[in-house]
This record gives C-alpha cells, structure tokens and sequence, in this order.
C-alpha cells in the first residue's frame, strides 16, 4: 500500500497533463495582432479642384488668357469723286455700320448700306442689286461702286461738317419728295431731287442750317446716319 501512493500521484498527474493538452486542441489560443481585429477606417477623399468646371486654373496650370475683343472703325463722315470725276460718293460710318450714296447730280443716284468690318472692309448694298465695295485706310475710303452698267472707282477723304451727306423727304403740292446732297471739301454740292420718282438737279441747301427751298416750300436737309 505505501508503494501504490506515488504511482497515484504521477498518474494523477499524467491526467492533468493530458486533459490540459486536450483543452488547448480543442479551444485553441486567441492571439492579438495590432490591428488586425479592429474595425477598418475608411477614409472619404477630398475633390480636387479641376478648374474647368469653375473656369479657374488648378495650381500650376496658366489661366487661360480672354479672347482679345475687335474694336469697330471709328465714326466718321466721308465724302469724295469717282476716279472719272463724274459723279460724288459719301459714306457715314456709325457703330460698325456704313450707309452711302452715290450721286451724279443729274438722273442716276444709289443708296447703300451695310457693315463694317473692324479692318476698314465694307460691301454695301441695296435692293436693286448694285453695290459698294470700300477699305477704310487712314483718313481715306477707296474702292468702287457697281452700278450695273457700270463700276465707277472712288476715293472719299473724311469730311468736316459742313461737308457730308444730307437728304429730305415730304410732300410738297401733292408730290412726293425725296433729295440727296452731298456736300464736298470745298463747298462744291452734288445731289438729285426725285418728284413722285422722276429724278431732276437738286437746289443748294444751305451747309450750315440745312435748309432748301423746293417749289416755293422750305425743307430742312438732315444729315444721313446709318
């Protein structure tokens, strides 16, 4: 019997040993990591400034530089012969527009209108097919005047008031009344009075007032601007 006391003892303890062994199989150790349990950030990335949807540069782009704007010619009134000295042109620039007429003080006469390009270029027309086609340069509008049986070259220097164009229209006995003036450099006037459409000469206007006397009746001669 006091030889079985230490056998029980190491058997016992065999037991333990296993039974621990076995707990550990079957359960397993839990190790910890550093961040491998813990729950993921998520992390919201901030937009980045294009500069094409708010039309400003991103930081080291160049802001992109405005379209230069064109500038219109200067307004101006100009006044002129045609190169075989036998009719008068002149032309009133406004804002980008050009009215012009030309005249030979007898029968034939036109009115034209149109742009100006912001090179001096201009190509005037009218309704009844005739055209002007002119280049500012300077002080000074050259170019021709096609007037269907004919093309008629011009120069036109730019006119001090008095000198321009002027033109009336009423009705005087019944008539109906249309003038054209051109005033020169000079003094020296050209200009057409239709009667119901018959075109004749027209009388002196006075430079300064305007003013004309037509069949007995005073009219006032505006000047013409597009």
């Amino acid at each position: 019997m006091k030889r079985s006391g230490p056998l029980l003892t190491l058997l016992a303890g065999l037991l333990l040993a296993l039974f621990m062994l076995s707990l550990n199989a079957t359960t397993g150790t839990r190790t910890t990591s550093t961040g491998s349990d813990a729950p993921a950030e998520v992390l919201t990335a901030s937009p980045v400034p294009s500069g094409k949807a708010t039309g400003t540069a991103a930081p080291g782009e160049a802001s992109p530089s405005p379209a230069p704007s064109r500038s219109a010619v200067a307004d101006a009134d100009y006044a002129g012969r045609t190169d075989d000295d036998s009719s008068a042109v002149a032309v009133t620039l406004r804002d980008g527009k050009a009215i012009a007429y030309f005249c030979d003080g007898r029968d034939q006469e036109s009115w034209l209108k149109g742009d100006v390009g912001a090179d001096g270029r201009m190509r005037l027309t009218n309704q009844q097919g005739q055209v002007l086609d002119g280049r500012l340069s300077g002080k000074r509008i050259s170019g021709t005047v096609d007037m269907g049986r004919r093309t008629y070259g011009f120069t036109a220097d730019k006119a001090v008031k008095p000198s321009g164009l002027y033109r009336a229209t009423a009705t005087v006995r019944g008539a109906e009344v249309d003038g054209g003036w051109i005033v020169l450099p000079g003094g020296r006037q050209v200009g057409i009075l239709k009667r119901d459409g018959t075109a004749g000469p027209a009388p002196r206007i006075d430079p300064e007032t305007g003013t004309v006397t037509v069949d007995g009746r005073r009219l006032t001669a505006e000047p013409v601007t597009p």
